[in-house]
């Protein structure tokens, strides 16, 4: 399988964090696409919230539309079966004895890599980027760089061929990561992503706040405000 260096993919949940490197990747590379997980997520209007996101930015920022290729959206039902969590069962969002919140669904960072890199095989790229953080986040283990890299190396080579992953957010605050939003698209990008993008683990889009939508109370929601708060006042 050959690889063309110019090609991209990228992890697109929907999400502020995903939206955002997909703007860093449509600005690096000439030819990118996304790629969606659908788990079983309590939160399943991302699935719905994502799409919306990529007409909007085919529509208002052509320059990285005429880049934008095929998305594509796996169907991981089976793995959200097994995964006896908040985020993917209607529960109370709480607190693990291991101190780790029950939000974390175990192995998703991999499975998700390991997804991704297999149609990237196919499709012909070897980079991939996602919006994985270890400063401003929820503790989960598969978000760090520690992990990430073993797994990359694990994946290289049970395919045989070198694949990279670009995680731009690594060591970004979420204030850092609204002030890289604008830095790619401006203040036009920021409002897309701030009203566009999706968060809130249970899925509420209903009353708008000045971060975007969601509860406002789970722990993604709180990141997210928190960050636009220092964001919006720097």
């Amino acid at each position: 399988m050959v690889t063309t260096p110019h090609m991209a993919g990228v992890l697109f949940s929907g999400g502020q964090d995903s939206a955002t490197v997909l703007a860093w990747a449509l600005e690096r590379f000439d030819h990118v696409e996304t790629i969606g997980f659908s788990y079983g997520q309590r939160h399943g209007v991302e699935m719905e919230v994502r799409t919306a996101f990529l007409q909007s930015l085919q529509t208002q920022f052509p320059h990285w539309g005429d880049r934008l290729g095929e998305d594509h959206v796996v169907d991981l039902a089976g793995f959200g079966a097994i995964s006896e969590t908040a985020l993917t069962r209607d529960r109370a969002i709480d607190t693990l004895a291991s101190g780790l919140p029950n939000t974390f669904v175990p192995g998703r960072n991999l499975v998700f890599l390991t997804y991704a890199a297999a149609i990237g095989w196919r499709r012909g790229f070897s980079d991939l980027v996602a919006g994985m953080c270890e400063a401003d986040f929820s503790g989960y283990p598969d978000c760090r760089k520690a992990t990430l890299d073993a797994q990359m190396d694990a994946i290289s080579l049970g395919l045989d061929k070198p694949f990279t992953l670009h995680s731009p957010l690594m060591t970004r605050s979420k204030a850092q990561a609204w002030t890289l939003a604008e830095e790619l698209g401006g203040r036009s990008f920021v409002e897309l992503v701030r009203t566009g993008s999706h968060t809130c683990y249970v899925g509420e889009r209903g009353e708008e706040k000045s971060w975007g939508y969601g509860c406002g109370v789970c722990p993604a929601c709180e990141l997210r405000a928190k960050g636009w708060a220092e964001y919006a006042a720097s």
